[in-house]
């Protein structure tokens, strides 16, 4: 999960990903906490549209995604207005730090280093790592990749749990800007394997069915919770994220969103 991650928005056009718009444009967005025209506060939401299915930059320059849709959701049933901002990933962290961005959500798992200086919300999405490898692979866990070349996107959790298993120095580790640059080279036999989130992961084989490879779930991967996040201390704001957040999951609308991206579950 996100520690930082980059897809290219390039790839939901090449596998014609589609989804329905749920945000709006991802032009420049006024200052942060601006007043609608009613004189509402209207909250600046950052994301990094570039990680199908949750966030994504279409064509006609929209944000549109599962957490997209979540965030919206938050927003109606809590009672406050929002606008979207496409910062990309670290200016999305630098936006809350500086007051230009007051909420964060883009696949963001919740750690302990990060509660030290953001505030995070109720979880509202549950990850954890899978593996991606040949279709005749005898690879059944992580630790029967040692000695293998593997790919990840950098500054990730998928990063993280291969140097944790293999050392930080591993020399067959290879970290990439974006995952699809890490699994085009898988598919061009450049790495043996690709360590990355299920909903992502899962949602490239799904748009690659003529692909020979498979999934592998290792059980020794921990679970991580994707959290919406705001400037530490913003009490005010949290609790109505929160608030909205348990609203969408008491009248089934966070559950509604999950099964139109990932199916009934």
């Amino acid at each position: 999960m996100k520690l930082g991650k980059k897809w290219l928005a390039t790839l939901a056009l090449t596998i014609g990903f589609g989804m329905v718009a749920a945000g709006c444009g991802s032009g420049a967005a006024p200052s942060s906490g601006s007043s609608g025209g009613s004189g509402e506060k209207v909250y600046v939401v950052g994301t990094d549209a570039a990680y199908p299915p949750f966030q994504v930059l279409e064509a006609d320059g929209k944000i549109t995604g599962h957490d997209i849709d979540v965030m919206n959701a938050v927003a109606e049933a809590g009672g406050f207005k929002i606008e979207w901002r496409n910062t990309g990933w670290d200016p999305l962290f630098d936006g809350l730090d500086k007051g230009t961005v007051d909420i964060g959500i883009s696949s963001i798992t919740i750690t302990d280093k990060r509660k030290e200086k953001y505030d995070f919300s109720d979880s509202y999405f549950v990850a954890n790592q899978l593996i991606l490898v040949p279709e005749d692979s005898p690879v059944t866990k992580l630790a029967d990749l040692e000695g293998k070349n593997i790919g990840v996107q950098a500054a990730t959790t998928g990063e993280e749990v291969v140097k944790k298993a293999f050392g930080d120095t591993y020399a067959g580790l290879k970290g990439y800007d974006d995952m699809p640059s890490s699994v085009d080279d898988f598919f061009n036999g450049r790495v043996d394997a690709v360590v990355g989130d299920n909903g992502v992961i899962a949602f490239y084989a799904k748009k690659n069915p003529g692909k020979k490879f498979k999934l592998v779930d290792d059980q020794s991967f921990e679970k991580e919770y994707y959290g919406i996040m705001v400037k530490k201390g913003n009490t005010e704001l949290l609790n109505k994220i929160n608030d909205g957040l348990k609203k969408i999951k008491e009248n089934g609308k966070l559950q509604e969103i999950y099964n139109q991206y990932f199916g009934n579950q």
